[in-house]
């Protein structure tokens, strides 16, 4: 997949170049309609073991941290083979109950995407999480 030729990451770019997430409003934010738009939430993050997989097939993920640092277990979709459940068309999510083995790490304000073929459990840390989480049509 070629986020670079994708019309929807580029506006979610350049959404967050212009704009102050931190003084954004919980809740959530459209920028263009259904194609792309950014929630404001407070998280209680987890322990990597309560943590678990999930994936999308409609949006790309595109997840900010903006209070403190947070670690997110990564894993190929394909090597996923236990679903918790069966996938959510509505909610554009299904969840695993696979482990995961390898996990990224971001500071506030760094971005880490998560396209349709990445398994991701975020949220992983201590205490609760001021985050943006950008949710961006597949194009």
């Amino acid at each position: 997949m070629s986020l670079e030729n994708n019309p929807y990451f580029k506006m979610a770019q350049e959404f967050i170049k212009t704009h102050d997430l931190s003084a954004l409003e919980n809740g959530k934010h459209v920028i263009d309609g259904d194609n792309l738009w950014v929630n404001i939430v407070d998280s209680q993050m987890k322990t990597p073991e309560q943590a678990r997989l999930e994936v999308h097939n409609t949006y790309i993920d595109i997840q900010i941290p903006l209070s403190k640092a947070e670690t997110y277990g990564i894993k190929d979709r394909s090597e996923c083979l236990s679903p918790a459940a069966d996938f959510d068309p509505v909610k554009d999510i299904q969840f695993f109950n696979d482990r995961f083995e390898k996990t990224v790490s971001a500071q506030p304000g760094e971005q880490v995407v998560f396209a349709p073929e990445t398994a991701h459990a975020p949220l992983i840390g201590e205490g609760t999480i001021h985050k943006a989480i950008f949710k961006v049509k597949v194009a």
